[in-house]
């Protein structure tokens, strides 16, 4: 299998593997990415936008959609009177934290087959793909996802 088609199929299975763990949590995929997002801090609208790759109306129906289930609030931009932020509520904090985990878990299992210097080489192959592209940090190391 040549890397095209690798990288295009794993997309496939680590996608397959959130939407499951989505839908077992009552959330869409994006729902999950927006969550997995905000662990970290609130964020503003073009931030937000910019690091889910989203245009901005479907990036608002998004976050109006999560606001009414109680898991994101917006809120006054402390550095911008006309700017508004989206954080999680605690209700979307307590979720966000067990969807990541659960998700984690999830995707952790899927080179379950490979060995440790492998499993390492994986990770440092990726990783050096992910940081030449430049790739927004949307979903992070475990160690480093911190709840509000």
């Amino acid at each position: 299998m040549g890397v095209v088609t690798a990288l295009v199929r794993s997309t496939f299975l680590v996608n397959a593997v959130y939407a499951e763990s989505s839908r077992e949590f009552g959330i869409t995929p994006q729902q999950g990415q927006l969550l997995c997002v905000l662990m970290s801090q609130p964020y503003g609208m073009s931030e937000l936008g910019a690091m889910l790759g989203l245009a901005k109306s479907s990036l608002t129906g998004l976050v109006d959609r999560t606001a009414q289930r109680g898991l994101v609030r917006r809120e006054a931009d402390p550095r911008d009177g006309r700017a508004v932020r989206v954080g999680l509520t605690e209700e979307g904090a307590a979720l966000a934290k067990e969807f990541y985990d659960d998700t984690c878990r999830r995707v952790d299992l899927l080179p379950a087959g490979l060995g440790a210097d492998e499993r390492e080489l994986l990770a440092a192959l990726l990783a050096r793909v992910v940081d030449d592209n430049e790739v927004p940090v949307v979903f992070g190391e475990p160690d480093d996802a911190v709840t509000p």
